[in-house]
């Protein structure tokens, strides 16, 4: 390359070698996503917990965890550990989606799994207030192999979140795969990465 007709481009923290021109196309990148800014994260402009409760939902008691921590907060990240379908009546849905489970069905497993995630995060973290922004969600479907609507399934999940934290807070990056098994024949297992507030 001739380092005499290009330019050395710094956005965000990102340092690149091209010519002018791709600077506009850098920028429209950068438009179109959520991109760091050096600006701390403010969170939802309303309660988080009084929007659950306007909402309607009710949380179900928090599992207790095995051999690993529920959550865990490194800087200003919140990780939670993979999460289930838990059942107000007690118990958790179990089964295959595409067998014994419709997709219906299934994205109210991952609804329920949102209710889950929520009360862990409550018990061993504390006020849901504390939390900027989702930022990752991997979540996981039983299913059977011939069953390809992983990711209408997770909706049931991603809705809720979005619901609580808001559109701008509460919809962050996404993987929705399916399984060939789940712990305990589970029907949906979600883990999730929040930013906390500074």
């Amino acid at each position: 390359m001739n380092l005499k007709r290009s330019t050395f481009i710094k956005l965000g923290g990102m340092t690149a070698v091209g010519s002018m021109a791709a600077i506009p196309a850098m920028l429209t990148s950068c438009a179109n996503a959520t991109c760091s800014s050096g600006v701390k994260c403010s969170g939802p402009d309303f309660d988080v917990e009084q929007r659950i409760k306007d909402l309607g939902l009710v949380l179900p008691p928090a599992p207790r965890p095995g051999l690993f921590k529920p959550v865990l907060v490194s800087g200003n990240l919140l990780y939670v550990s993979g999460q289930g379908p838990d059942k107000p009546e007690g118990g958790q849905v179990l089964g295959k989606v595409g067998d014994d489970l419709t997709l219906e069905e299934g994205k109210h497993a991952a609804y329920l799994t949102a209710l889950t995630m929520l009360s862990v995060i409550k018990e061993y973290y504390g006020d849901l207030n504390k939390i900027c922004r989702l930022i990752k969600t991997l979540g996981m479907v039983n299913c059977t192999p011939d069953f390809y609507s992983s990711p209408a399934v997770i909706n049931g999940f991603s809705e809720v979140m979005r619901d609580v934290f808001g559109e701008e807070h509460g919809i962050g990056v996404r993987s929705a795969v399916g399984m060939v098994s789940l712990p305990s024949n589970i029907a949906v297992e979600v883990e999730c990465h929040f930013e906390l507030k500074a």
